[in-house]
């Protein structure tokens, strides 16, 4: 049994997630399967782009119930993230989508707002809130990799928050849950530790 399942939602960066987990020394494997999904010891839902695309894709496989079901440590990563929360503001129509529903909470559409262009992409700080096992050994002020459009806001399941015209979760956590807005496969020393303290979560 590998040590990670990454969900198959069509989520981009794949290879070099996989890539940041062996060099860590973990095996992962790519399933839609359910059965794989709740034997695993560890479940990746990744994800980029559109929260509407991501939960029908989801639905289609059968998984949009099972994954608020799972009992192992879950981390998800960028759009995967967002999909932990009750909906999105994505719709052109003014619907929201509906996610998981694990946090209670609306995922919006980062503001226009002058100097601070959308997505928000490149480096930025993450502020430490909670102390949680997910970012022993991470700093206070350590910068992450970002590429996003939509922000969560921040509440109790916030676990660090960043700032880009006012600030939005960074990383959260619900439960067996934990979900990042960056990428750690792409944010060097930092995201690695990370990844690798996701690695130990019991």
């Amino acid at each position: 049994m590998s040590d990670v399942a990454i969900i198959d939602n069509g989520g981009a960066n794949i290879a070099s997630l996989r890539y940041a987990l062996e060099r860590l020394g973990a095996s992962s494997h790519l399933t839609s399967d359910a059965d794989e999904l709740r034997t695993a010891r560890r479940v990746i839902l990744p994800g980029v782009g559109a929260a509407a695309d991501a939960m029908a894709r989801l639905r289609a496989l059968g998984l949009e119930e099972l994954i608020p079901q799972l009992s192992q440590p879950v981390l998800g990563i960028c759009l995967g993230m967002q999909l932990l929360f009750a909906s999105s503001e994505e719709s052109d129509d003014g619907e929201d989508t509906e996610c998981l529903g694990l946090i209670a909470e609306r995922v919006a559409r980062f503001p226009p707002r002058r100097d601070f262009p959308v997505p928000h992409m490149g480096w930025n700080q993450v502020r430490l809130l909670t102390p949680s096992p997910l970012f022993a050994g991470v700093r206070d002020g350590d910068h992450f990799y970002f590429v996003h459009s939509y922000a969560a806001p921040l509440g109790p399941w916030t676990l660090a928050a960043t700032d880009y015209g006012g600030e939005f979760s960074a990383a959260v956590h619900h439960g067996n849950f934990h979900g990042v807005q960056f990428h750690p496969e792409r944010s060097a020393q930092p995201g690695a530790r990370v990844l690798a303290n996701f690695l130990e979560l019991g």
